[in-house]
């Protein structure tokens, strides 16, 4: 079980280190990021939106507790690796899909391997009755 969790913790601050360092470039506006957005057919508001979200996702997946939020952050980067890869693969830019394919694999093996209290649980979820 140990080494499930230190695997746990590698791979989630390594994702978490560069999904920061990533937000930074982007809401700095580093001229490199705009120029590779622009090459994507991007809007130059975009790499804002994304900063801003990625912050939230590092956040939510550092913080204790928050199992829900932390399924959230799973999600948005699920979507965000994916729309890369894709994005890079239609724009014909194949040489930048590793690093959104690596990351999307850091992120499959973070949350394969979170320990129990970091999950969303039967338990953490509030069941609303109606009746019928």
């Amino acid at each position: 079980m140990k080494g499930k969790r230190v695997t746990y913790w590698i791979a989630t601050i390594l994702l978490c280190g560069f999904m920061a360092f990533s937000a930074y470039a982007y809401l700095s506006r580093q001229p490199k990021v705009m120029e590779g957005f622009a090459s994507l057919g991007y809007p130059s508001y975009f790499p804002a939106i994304l900063g801003v979200a990625k912050t939230l996702g590092v956040i939510a997946l550092l913080l204790p507790g928050l199992p829900r939020l932390k399924e959230w952050a799973y999600a948005g980067f699920t979507f965000t690796f994916i729309g890369a890869i894709w994005s890079h693969g239609v724009s014909g830019q194949a040489a930048a899909i590793p690093l959104p394919l690596a990351s999307l694999v850091l992120l499959v093996i973070s949350y394969a391997c979170r320990p129990i209290e970091r999950r969303l649980t039967l338990e953490s979820v509030t069941v609303i009755h109606t009746p019928a």
